[in-house]
């Protein structure tokens, strides 16, 4: 069976500050790491009042220091935003602080608005058509330096920091497979293009230095419970959440909704289950048949979860619950 992972966008609940949130990141990764879980992965938002992890290097640091062996890293860093030498030396910095540990996941969005973006880096358009170079610019800051090179990363040079790119549309498939990098795909929110970049990727792979063979990881949200009920009751949070982005009203999560339908148009309730198609939400029985059919369907060789639960422990056992599905359909294989 495959690895699962943990993609984190360090909720801020309504009533709660980014303080709580770092501190609930701490704790579920280090119960991610008890579950055996392979990576917990940060992203990176900008101008959203729900999510905390728009420094993201920050706070990757924040939560490796509180764990001991689970892979940490972004998923990811927007590149666009920033320079590739500050990346190079922030991920360099991270990889000789927790050797061994530091995952660098790239993508090509700006990760918020046109107004912020551009608030971040005035040229945002011509960064974004610059995204393939700046990615090998990065790349090049961490092989060893040569005599006469000018600009080095320092940390950064020669060290082990895996680079994944990121993607929602067959650019990214096509950039990792050209460059022979690993591939996410953001299915989590962005479904409709991934069986298409997953068959470019891996048809136009070429083997690389980095990476012998195609190696895939997908994105879905994971929202377990003890009963189909409750599952549904807590997915309501995330779906407000995208009602609230579709209507350019960004906030923070929301408690779950018990008549969520007569709070949306029968439009943003279809674009909502659109976006979110790979939401796996019920019971375990009900989980378990979905995620692992998204598993063959994918032939993935991870999944990344998602899950915005608004009650911190209910989260916590929403994760149990897909480890528990992971474990025995491991043991079943066997």
């Amino acid at each position: 069976m495959i690895p699962f992972s943990i993609l984190d966008l360090c909720p801020v609940i309504e009533g709660a500050t980014p303080r709580n949130a770092f501190d609930n990141a701490c704790d579920l990764a280090q119960h991610a790491e008890a579950l055996g879980f392979n990576r917990y992965w940060l992203a990176e938002h900008h101008n959203m009042p729900g999510i905390a992890s728009a420094a993201t290097a920050v706070v990757i640091g924040h939560v490796a220091a509180a764990t001991n062996n689970i892979r940490i890293g972004a998923g990811g860093i927007m590149l666009p935003n920033h320079s590739p030498l500050v990346i190079a030396e922030q991920f360099g910095t991270l990889a000789s602080l927790y050797p061994g540990r530091i995952d660098l996941g790239l993508g090509r969005a700006p990760g918020t608005d046109g107004i912020t973006a551009r608030a971040m880096r005035k040229d945002i358009v011509g960064a974004s058509e610059r995204f393939p170079q700046d990615v090998q610019e990065l790349l090049a800051y961490f092989e060893p330096a040569i005599a006469g090179q000018r600009v080095q990363a320092v940390p950064g040079s020669n060290l082990d920091v895996p680079v994944w790119i990121l993607g929602s549309s067959l650019f990214g498939a096509q950039l990792a497979a050209a460059l022979g990098l690993p591939y996410a795909f953001a299915s989590h929110f962005a479904p409709d293009e991934l069986h298409h970049a997953l068959m470019v990727y891996r048809q136009r792979f070429k083997p690389s230095k980095f990476l012998q063979k195609p190696y895939v990881m997908v994105g879905c949200n994971v929202f377990a419970a003890d009963t189909d009920a409750e599952a549904r009751h807590l997915f309501t949070s995330l779906q407000w959440q995208f009602v609230n982005l579709f209507r350019g009203a960004p906030g923070k999560l929301h408690a779950p909704f018990d008549d969520l339908a007569s709070r949306v148009t029968p439009a943003e309730l279809a674009g909502v289950e659109r976006a979110l198609v790979y939401s796996f939400v019920g019971g375990k029985d009900t989980v378990r048949r979905q995620l692992l059919q998204f598993v063959a369907e994918t032939q993935a060789d991870e999944v990344m979860i998602g899950g915005q639960i608004h009650d911190h422990q209910a989260r916590k056992y929403s994760y149990q619950i897909a480890a528990e599905i992971r474990e025995e359909a491991a043991k079943a294989v066997a």
